[in-house]
């Protein structure tokens, strides 16, 4: 390390590294928890801050755990059983199909090859490919009729983690955590958890902050041990030693700041240091899942091989919950739900490895008392086609992608329990009762956290900015409790 003389300056400091923190630091830009007024066109310079902010009305929900099931679950061999498919398998689908990929398609119905039955004290139908999601049908809502109308999967996910499908647009989580700021200063108030084996579709995009300031955009933490690197410093180092350095960084900080009092990033950067060294504590506790006992392992899967990566995820999610984390969001890998073609042995597969995990995390949530308040979505950006794609034989046959009638669930937080809402026609193919698009679905969701879609905005090259942007979400009054 250079040494300490009086021509040595700030940067001089961090470049010397030797007590340097994560660098995922940079994205957990936050401070102290404080009330604060409702998020409001500003008169003046904004000051941007993840400072705990009152919602602007009565909330259910402080937080949210987003299951997102990148590719495209099949609604009709999960969720949204078709008497008509398998009375009619094999034979040619009767009206117009809305294909995605022409080459491969055909017109040639296909029959869900797996049963259904009626789960809980609601009666609800649930595939026998998701047997744990059965047992807590009496917790969620199934909504039987989203809609974005965009065969495309970047497109689609972007429609249902932004707001439109077009790039570059905040996330979801980015304006929950500008709406309500943090809960907590130890950790980031918006997490990304991605698949060990490839990112989604579109990558960092889906938990990018667009254009809002860059407080807001999630941060990854690492699929794999460690899922934080170069979070402590080196042994000899740590202690006393460490406190005066940042003692003293936190001085030439706050001197730097006093000389740019204009920069309004420079503040949050500052932050940023002096919160990251809390981290090296809370951020360790969080993630070392050891702590649990044997029977939360086995309630989450972890004790079995196909389910033990997943689960470890959904047990990390609640533990994140619990400690003041505002929105979690954990991603399966590219296009694992996309069964174009074997999907007799790849939709099994999908649900082997998710279905135990997140049956689990909603009953462990509610037996902690976290589900009354914590949003859980389970689902994905489409569904796909009552009809054969890739009809080369059984074992290679899929179905393409669907928007115009798909399913997903939700649970908690203030949406009702044991209920099925909307629905698609005889053959699953189109949403034709209590359609839900995407900015409805987002404008409920800020609705139960106490957020206002027309009041929360951000005002960008003079205009005020919103997640809908105009489009018509209504909240849908029929799934809250």
């Amino acid at each position: 390390m250079p040494s300490f003389d009086n021509t040595m300056h700030r940067r001089q400091v961090l470049q010397a590294g030797v007590f340097s923190l994560s660098p995922l630091a940079l994205a957990w830009l936050f401070q102290r928890e404080a009330r604060a007024e409702p998020v409001k066109p500003a008169l003046e310079r904004q000051i941007h801050s993840l400072k705990a902010k009152q919602p602007a009305k009565d909330h259910t929900a402080n937080a949210m755990i987003s299951l997102f099931m990148q590719g495209g679950p099949s609604q009709v061999d999960l969720l949204d059983p078709k008497p008509t498919l398998t009375r009619m398998d094999g034979k040619d689908f009767p009206g117009k199909v809305k294909y995605d990929d022409v080459g491969g398609a055909s017109k040639k119905i296909l029959g869900s090859p797996w049963g259904f039955r009626q789960c809980g004290e609601s009666g609800t139908p649930v595939s026998s490919l998701l047997p744990n999601i059965g047992d807590i049908v009496d917790d969620i809502t199934v909504i039987r009729s989203m809609h974005t109308g965009v065969n495309n999967h970047g497109q689609s996910i972007h429609a249902m983690n932004s707001g439109r499908i077009q790039r570059g647009r905040p996330s979801l989580g980015s304006w929950l955590t500008y709406g309500l700021g943090a809960e907590t200063d130890e950790l980031p108030a918006y997490i990304a958890m991605t698949d060990p084996k490839g990112l989604p579709v579109e990558g960092v995009l889906n938990w990018s902050n667009g254009w809002l300031p860059s407080l807001y955009q999630g941060t990854v933490i690492r699929p794999r041990e460690p899922r934080i690197l170069n979070l402590e410093a080196p042994q000899h180092l740590r202690g006393a030693a460490q406190k005066n350095y940042l003692d003293f960084l936190q001085q030439l900080n706050r001197e730097h700041a006093k000389a740019f009092s204009d920069q309004a990033e420079l503040q949050a950067r500052i932050a940023n240091y002096e919160l990251a060294a809390r981290m090296q504590t809370s951020a360790v506790e969080a993630l070392d899942i050891s702590q649990e006992t044997k029977a939360t392992h086995q309630l989450y899967g972890i004790d079995q091989p196909a389910s033990e990566e997943y689960g470890k995820r959904c047990l990390i999610a609640r533990r994140l919950i619990e400690q003041g984390v505002r929105f979690v969001q954990l991603f399966t890998k590219n296009q694992y739900w996309d069964h174009h073609r074997g999907i007799i042995g790849g939709l099994p597969a999908a649900c082997l490895k998710t279905d135990k995990p997140v049956g689990g995390l909603v009953k462990d949530l509610k037996q902690r008392g976290l589900l009354n308040s914590t949003i859980v979505h389970w689902g994905g950006e489409m569904g796909r086609l009552p009809v054969i794609q890739n009809d080369a034989g059984r074992d290679k046959i899929g179905r393409d992608h669907n928007t115009y009638g798909f399913s997903m669930w939700v649970a908690g937080g203030g949406f009702q329990q044991g209920k099925v809402y909307g629905a698609t026609d005889e053959f699953g193919h189109r949403a034709i009762e209590n359609i839900v698009n995407h900015f409805d679905y987002h404008a409920t969701v800020m609705h139960l956290m106490g957020l206002s879609t027309q009041q929360l905005t951000y005002k960008r090259n003079g205009r005020e900015e919103s997640l809908l942007d105009g489009q018509p979400g209504k909240v849908v009054t029929d799934i809250i409790a």
